[in-house]
């Protein structure tokens, strides 16, 4: 069976992705900082058949970081790492000017030098799987420039070209990072308590994460609507 390792798996896009990889046969790693939805999760997908492993714990600790990639290997490897955990900065969100600097650091822990960190320390498993593949969880933020989403934005802008630069060293990876665009979820919820606006739950943008797998089209960054559309 595949491995996937996906962090901020207890709810959201994280638990949509995981409950449908497991429906295809994946065996599944899971990461999150709350221990009862994570295990909620578990639950749903062991379910399903699949393999899990759950850990709760802080993708920027090192240490958490080496137990998801270990329980990888002893599920087999590592074929798919998802970086999915996120941070805001601020929530809500603030204007750069009231911006919290030890939110952005947060943000830039979370976003970006925790995700290079479990790449490097999945790098090896990655390499030694036939499709080794990984998905880098972007944002539309990452390329326009929104009121208050300014530190968010800029991690996840960073992340967009860390991948980017991971995709021309590692030829034989898939790397892709992917805009799911707006979905219902807490961390939006959380970022503009204020916007009430009907949005996409999580699961309806998952069939373009998983057209990546299935056609594994050359690493760049891609969103996941217009995947569900059959375009670039």
């Amino acid at each position: 069976m595949p491995v996937a390792v996906i962090t901020g798996a207890s709810k959201g896009l994280g638990r949509a992705l995981a409950l449908a990889l497991a429906g295809r046969g994946w065996d599944l790693v899971l990461d999150a900082r709350g221990a009862k939805a994570l295990a909620e999760t578990a639950e749903a997908v062991s379910a399903q058949g699949a393999r899990v492993s759950a850990l709760a714990g802080d993708v920027t600790d090192a240490g958490h970081r080496a137990e998801l990639v270990a329980a990888a290997w002893r599920l087999g490897g590592v074929d798919l790492l998802v970086h999915n955990a996120s941070a805001l900065g601020a929530e809500p969100l603030v204007r750069l000017e009231e911006l919290p600097l030890d939110g952005l650091r947060r943000a830039l822990e979370v976003n970006l030098v925790a995700g290079l960190g479990l790449v490097q320390e999945a790098l090896l498993l990655l390499r030694a799987s036939r499709e080794g593949a990984v998905v880098a969880v972007s944002s539309d933020a990452a390329v326009e420039a929104y009121e208050t989403w300014g530190g968010y934005g800029a991690s996840k802008a960073a992340l967009d070209h860390l991948v980017a630069v991971l995709a021309v060293e590692e030829p034989g990876l898939r790397v892709w990072a992917v805009d799911p665009g707006d979905m219902a979820t807490d961390l939006y919820a959380a970022a503009v308590p204020e916007d009430r606006e009907p949005r996409p739950e999580p699961a309806a943008v998952v069939p373009g994460f998983l057209r990546l797998l299935d056609e594994r089209p050359a690493s760049g960054r891609y969103g996941a609507p217009a995947l569900l559309d059959g375009a670039r």
